[in-house]
């Protein structure tokens, strides 16, 4: 993210040479091409607090962070998997506000996570969000989503990865949401909210047309049309 360009010319140690003090990670993330990894909402806290992230495009990336686990000491860190801590890169220097964030979203929280049921591993409140509602992360230890993705291209069997979804307390969208009693409008968002999150990350949707269905239904509700009027796929 230092350049923003497709250019393949960064090595690990031009990366930190560049690195702020108390920088003690190498992050990165990969995607199925260049433009999916530059506009990875994982990246939006990064961005916005100056710290640089590889973006690794290649399918052989994923082999190759998955067993380069450090440079001249400094593990490497997907910035899509597991918990996020920036610690002295001023990622904590809110915390009061995101404690008063998670207080006021706590009851959204455990409504989507029942919910979604078994889509989600688990919803909390984001770090890593400054402008998107919503992302989906992976487990710290476990096998990252682009990677899944790749296996299954090339015809291997993997099993479900449990997926964690991840809310913006500040966006919009989920400001509405702790206000909302409709309880098939509110499990409606939520839908759409992991479904958006799996399209913004490059996965693929079990169920497309339900996608559509819902986000139409939204759509014709905010407008003021009775959902008698909804075009489905098919339909």
């Amino acid at each position: 993210t230092h350049a923003d360009r497709p250019d393949q010319t960064v090595s690990l140690a031009d990366y930190l040479a560049r690195t702020k003090q108390g920088h003690e990670r190498i992050y990165y993330v990969t995607a199925e091409s260049f433009a999916a990894a530059q506009n990875s909402p994982h990246l939006e806290v990064f961005r916005k607090r100056g710290i640089e992230v590889l973006l690794l495009h290649d399918r052989v990336d994923e082999w190759v962070a998955t067993h380069l686990s450090a440079f001249e000491g400094k593990p490497l860190q997907s910035v899509a998997q597991g918990d996020l801590d920036l610690g002295a890169l001023g990622g904590n220097e809110d915390r009061d506000a995101r404690q008063t964030a998670a207080a006021d979203c706590a009851p959204v929280v455990e409504r989507m996570s029942k919910v979604l049921g078994e889509k989600a591993k688990e919803v909390r409140l984001s770090d890593r969000l400054t402008e998107s509602p919503a992302c989906l992360v992976t487990e710290q230890d476990g096998m990252s989503a682009n990677l899944g993705r790749l296996l299954r291209a090339a015809g291997q069997d993997v099993p479900s990865l449990p997926l964690i979804l991840e809310i913006n307390p500040d966006h919009p969208i989920v400001t509405r949401l702790t206000k909302e009693t409709d309880d098939a409008q509110f499990a409606d968002w939520s839908h759409i909210l992991f479904d958006q999150a799996m399209l913004a990350e490059g996965g693929q949707l079990q169920d497309p047309a339900g996608f559509v269905k819902r986000l139409n239904e939204l759509m014709l509700t905010l407008a003021g049309q009775p959902k008698s009027q909804i075009w489905t796929p098919g339909g």
